[in-house]
């Protein structure tokens, strides 16, 4: 294939579906488009290593110049897409530049939901570079912090101010952190890591207001307590960044809506990938979107491969991986445990620190997915029994063989 591809957004999905174009041949140009003018750069370190101070942009670059041009990438930073002319076949950017295209994939990811809750300063979300940056320069000054959001954003938040040696205070309405995905009672053991560290925690109470300015802010929750802060991250999740297709005719339904192979729906030339993408998943049966950095890199190459072998397609199936970072623990989460009617919890979890994994069992007896704390041996052998469709009790009985002394983190 020779035509040109135009690739909007230049985070992880959109700089690995550009590589992976040119790994499956493809020889025509390639146009990497990026709303930010700084160069790609990976983001799970914006709420760990770079906010804490100990990496600089140089180990966050996923793309370089002197990279782009050795691959024959042009990359074009800074201008935002505003517009896709279908019919037309054209990119428009903020700038007034129109870039053509025979194949075009959007990889625009998701944005942070913003706060609701109106203050003069010192109210932050993080989501980009600058985010970043903004939330470290007030971390940078002394003063407790509130982290509205118990999820992998928050604690890693919570985890990296408490290294800077901040109070910090994590709020959330479930009962326990990550319940909707893991389940109470998991939920309730991943949410010892906060109190391990000395976090104060209200899980079971929302927030009604925030005001105040930098420095000096109050949140009331719904329960009638307040809580002081220096600072606030308000990490309630995302939502993909579909606005500038509004106009395209293409069928947008929380994300870019794809058939198995992410094609947009009616479309052989459109392509989508990453956070951005909700794809007819053929073994759930139904259309999803997955906001995972393994995803990302996955689907990217997925994308690569049906752009330049149109001839034999292939579904895009993963398996389901994510992972957090945070203090001392390495959680990871493989499947879909949300989907699971059982599920046992084998190793150590009162430890200090803790290993243990969470095995989960379909209603129908299959594996459906594990979370693991501080084990990865076991967390690997549940991705393995998942892709080779296991029972969830072969998996319980493998995992239970790996409980020894001698089992390495």
């Amino acid at each position: 294939m020779s035509g040109t591809v135009a690739i909007v957004g230049a985070s992880v999905a959109g700089v690995r579906t550009a590589q992976a174009l040119r790994g499956e041949g493809h020889d025509g140009p390639i146009v990497l488009i990026g709303a930010e003018a700084t160069l790609p750069y990976d983001k799970p370190p914006l709420s760990k290593q770079f906010l804490a101070g100990t990496w600089d942009t140089d180990r966050m670059t996923l793309l370089t110049e002197a990279a782009a041009r050795a691959a024959d990438i042009e990359m074009r930073l800074g201008a935002s897409a505003q517009h896709l002319d279908v019919a037309g076949k054209q990119v428009l950017l903020a700038d007034g530049q129109r870039v053509d295209y025979d194949q075009v994939v959007i990889a625009t990811g998701a944005a942070a939901r913003p706060s609701p809750w109106p203050a003069a300063s010192g109210v932050h979300v993080l989501r980009t570079l600058d985010d970043s940056r903004a939330l470290r320069a007030d971390l940078d000054r002394p003063g407790p912090v509130a982290i509205v959001g118990g999820g992998f954003i928050g604690a890693e938040v919570a985890a990296t101010a408490r290294a800077l040696g901040h109070p910090v205070t994590v709020i959330d309405p479930l009962p326990a952190p990550i319940s909707r995905l893991l389940g109470p009672e998991v939920g309730a053991l991943i949410g010892q890591i906060h109190r391990r560290h000395d976090v104060d925690t209200r899980f079971g109470a929302g927030v009604e207001a925030i005001s105040g300015h930098a420095g000096q802010l109050l949140l009331t929750l719904t329960d009638g307590r307040q809580v002081e802060a220096a600072t606030v991250l308000v990490g309630i999740g995302a939502v993909p960044n579909t606005d500038w297709l509004a106009e395209s005719g293409l069928l947008i339904g929380n994300g870019v809506v794809c058939d198995q192979y992410c094609r947009a729906v009616g479309r052989d030339e459109i392509w989508a990938v990453g956070d951005v993408a909700r794809w007819q998943h053929l073994e759930i049966g139904e259309a999803v979107r997955v906001e995972h950095w393994t995803n990302a890199v996955e689907q990217a190459s997925r994308v690569a491969f049906n752009l330049t072998h149109p001839d034999e397609l292939r579904s895009y199936l993963p398996t389901d991986y994510v992972w957090s970072d945070q203090y001392d623990w390495k959680i990871q989460i493989v499947g879909r445990p949300y989907s699971a009617a059982t599920h046992q919890i084998i190793g150590t979890p009162n430890d200090n620190p803790p290993r243990f994994a969470a095995v989960y069992s379909d209603k129908d007896s299959k594996l459906a997915g594990a979370v693991t704390v501080n084990w990865s041996k076991a967390l690997m052998t549940c991705r393995r029994l998942l892709a080779h469709g296991a029972s969830g009790a072969e998996a319980i009985a493998l995992v239970q063989t790996l409980v020894t002394p001698a089992v390495t983190r």
